[in-house]
Order: C-alpha cells, then sequence, then structure tokens
C-alpha cells in the first residue's frame, strides 16, 4: 500500500521516488511505501512533509 501523509493543515501528500531522489506529491499515482530504514517529518514552517534517514 502506498504511503500517505496529511499535514497539520489537512493537506495529503503521498510518498514517490525517482532514483534515490524521495519526494512527495499530492498526485497518488504511482506511490510508492516508505522503506524501513526512513521516517517522515513535517517542516515546521511550511508544513510540507520530508523524508530522511532514522535516528537510531
Amino acid at each position: 500500500m502506498a504511503y500517505s501523509h496529511t499535514n497539520s493543515r489537512g493537506e495529503t501528500f503521498w510518498l514517490h521516488q525517482k532514483g534515490k531522489l524521495f519526494f512527495f506529491s499530492r498526485n497518488p499515482e504511482g506511490a510508492i511505501d516508505l522503506p524501513p530504514n526512513l521516517e517522515v517529518f513535517e517542516n515546521p514552517r511550511t508544513g510540507l512533509p520530508m523524508v530522511r534517514k532514522k535516528k537510531e
């Protein structure tokens, strides 16, 4: 199942990948699952979700 994230403003974004680049889009077509070594956080200023490696 594709990974989606609803931000604090109520907007839903879907995770996509192109090569090594992960990005969020409002379009669910072609969305992917969240890899287990990554976590999602939200930029507090813009409300955009971002991906980073999990902190151990």
